[in-house]
């Protein structure tokens, strides 16, 4: 399910998952900008059947964040 996560990040970012890594965030990736992090929570939501609240979106600064809140709704990313 963590190859998951990268997917979707690179799908929205439209970024190589080749160049994604934990910490990889709108600090090194230039396409992440608050519309796409908008777009990227939404897919997240979709993908794993969770909702994030607003103070969870807001906590994300990289992957690792996105993948530490998943795995606080339960989500099993078998890392």
């Amino acid at each position: 399910m963590s190859k998951t996560v990268y997917e979707v990040v690179s799908k929205v970012m439209n970024v190589p998952i080749t160049e994604l890594n934990d910490d990889s965030g709108p600090e090194t990736i230039e396409s992440w900008d608050s519309y796409n992090s908008l777009l990227l929570v939404d897919e997240l939501e979709a993908e794993f059947n969770v909702s994030f609240s607003l103070e969870e979106m807001s906590d994300v600064h990289n992957i690792s964040d996105i993948k530490r809140h998943l795995k606080s709704h339960g989500v099993s990313l078998n890392d």
